[in-house]
């Protein structure tokens, strides 16, 4: 997680729970949501693409995925998600992407926990293909701090 990744999530007034390699997990007080998040390996003028984990608990969600992507999608372009030999299609609106069910859900965090790196493919808006690569290292145990932050109400 880059320095000025971490300072825009500070000045946001997040808590921080944990810096764990290029993953940091933090806790949200109003509404209540913790979550695990990092930055594409490729470096983005913004800090504004990202991929996280979060557990809503009033909601009763647990583990939920949501891809920032680094440009805006073509209409109708399917978003994969590959993680080693396993790939997951995402929904997607113009710039965010997610799983389509918490059953989705689960099965990506359990590969992410045993993969080494994650990617997601589409086309852009002008129709070229791109990727947003991210960096597995210690995702697992953000996902974890993330899960504890919001189990401590």
């Amino acid at each position: 997680m880059s320095a000025l990744a971490l300072a825009l999530l500070l000045a946001q007034g997040r808590v921080p729970l944990g810096i764990y390699d290029s993953w940091g997990a933090f806790r949200d007080p109003s509404p209540l949501r913790c979550f695990a998040i990092a930055q594409p390996v490729e470096k983005h003028r913004d800090p504004g693409p990202f991929a996280s984990v979060a557990n809503w608990p009033r909601d009763g969600v647990r583990n939920q995925l949501h891809i920032r992507l680094s440009r805006a999608r073509a209409p109708n372009a399917r978003v994969t998600l590959s993680i080693g030999e396993r790939r997951f299609e995402l929904q997607a609106g113009d710039s965010d992407a997610w799983a389509p069910d918490a059953r989705t859900d689960a099965a990506i965090v359990v590969a992410m926990r045993s993969g080494r790196s994650m990617s997601v493919e589409t086309l852009s808006a002008n129709g070229a293909p791109f990727a947003d690569s991210y960096a597995l290292k210690g995702a697992a145990t953000a996902i974890d701090a993330a899960a504890l932050g919001c189990a401590k109400g």
